[in-house]
């Protein structure tokens, strides 16, 4: 399996980035390759520096870099030899040798932009959206979209709950998904007009066990597997849970210290290890569904224990086939989803 990283992407890049791929090479097959996009003279010098020499990594030269604030549309356009460009460019299917899959922390809109501009979409798919899956005490729940698409329209919402249906089945061997649209509210009559529209169209749909509306409260109350929304409320609903789940552990960590410093450094293992499950870190990265091939979107502020989770999810992703799959899910009902005039 071959996986092109974006080196220049994130917080923390280049270091944390390279450091991480490195330590994903224990988790690749001999056969393998890790192709690193960025400047080839300061990956080469950070590979002699730490004394990195492996047949399975491969430099990828990129001169510039699209920032976390640059609009991004635009300097995928105008920064044609970026590290994401050089990166999605790999993964285009018009490419002699596609990679199987592209990884980065960079700019979320630039990576969907050079996604859908060079690696294309999936046949049948309108418009890519980001699957992220949130840990919960009952077990994972996949959200989508969490930021690739601010203002769908309602057919995008549909084909999100077909497609993290389907990646939920095959990534977390979830038999049968509980998927549910979010909503301010479980009344029939509640929501805009296309949350009724998309509401109406998911209960008739064949092979997708569709429990309604959910609110925000209901969440992690073991009401659904799969939940879809719209990009802006499913990023502001990620983060949100990010900071809680953060200062949520806090709060327990230093009430329990006030009580009983003993008591204390008792449940600090326990608290730890479900900090762990919570943490994003090590979970690594959430795949662009729809796009053609793979691309695994890591936080911003990725440390290198997070870029080497992000490859590993990587090549899950490609291994469980979900993208063939989904399209032919899609197929299936490609009658019951209105067109979108703006992909055909």
């Amino acid at each position: 399996m071959r996986l092109a990283i974006d080196v220049m992407g994130g917080d923390h890049a280049p270091d944390a980035i390279l450091r991480g791929a490195i330590e994903a090479l224990e988790h690749l097959e001999p056969g393998d390759q890790l192709i690193l996009v960025g400047p080839e003279d300061e990956i080469k010098d950070y590979l002699t520096e730490f004394r990195i020499r492996d047949d399975r990594i491969v430099i990828e030269h990129a001169s510039q870099l699209i920032g976390m604030h640059e609009s991004p549309a635009k300097a995928v356009r105008v920064k044609s030899d970026s590290s994401i460009v050089r990166m999605a460019l790999l993964g285009s299917p018009k490419t002699e040798s596609p990679v199987d899959a592209v990884v980065s922390a960079g700019n979320t809109g630039a990576c969907v932009s050079a996604a859908i501009m060079h690696m294309k979409r999936l046949p049948g798919v309108h418009r890519p959206g980001i699957a992220v899956t949130i840990p919960a005490f009952h077990g994972p729940i996949v959200l989508c979209d969490a930021g690739a698409n601010p203002s769908p329209k309602a057919s995008h919402l549909i084909q999100y709950a077909l497609m993290a249906d389907t990646y939920a089945k095959h990534l977390h061997k979830i038999e049968n998904p509980r998927v549910a649209l979010m909503n301010i509210g479980s009344e029939e009559a509640k929501g805009t007009g296309m949350i009724r529209e998309v509401h109406d169209a998911m209960k008739s749909m064949p092979g997708l066990n569709y429990t309604g509306f959910i609110e925000g409260r209901g969440f992690f109350n073991d009401e659904a597997d799969v939940i879809i929304t719209d990009g802006f409320v499913g990023n502001t609903v990620l983060k949100m849970a990010e900071g809680l789940a953060k200062s949520l552990f806090a709060a327990i960590a230093q009430e329990i210290f006030e009580i009983d410093p003993n008591l204390a450094i008792q449940f600090e293992p326990v608290v730890k290890q479900i900090y762990a499950k919570n943490d994003y870190h090590e979970h690594g990265g959430a795949p662009l569904l729809g796009v053609n091939g793979g691309m695994m979107i890591a936080h911003g502020s990725s440390e290198p224990r997070t870029l080497r989770n992000a490859i590993r999810a990587a090549r899950a992703f490609v291994a469980s086939g979900v993208n063939e799959a989904i399209v032919a899910r899609l197929a299936e009902v490609s009658h019951i989803i209105e067109p979108d005039r703006e992909t055909v």
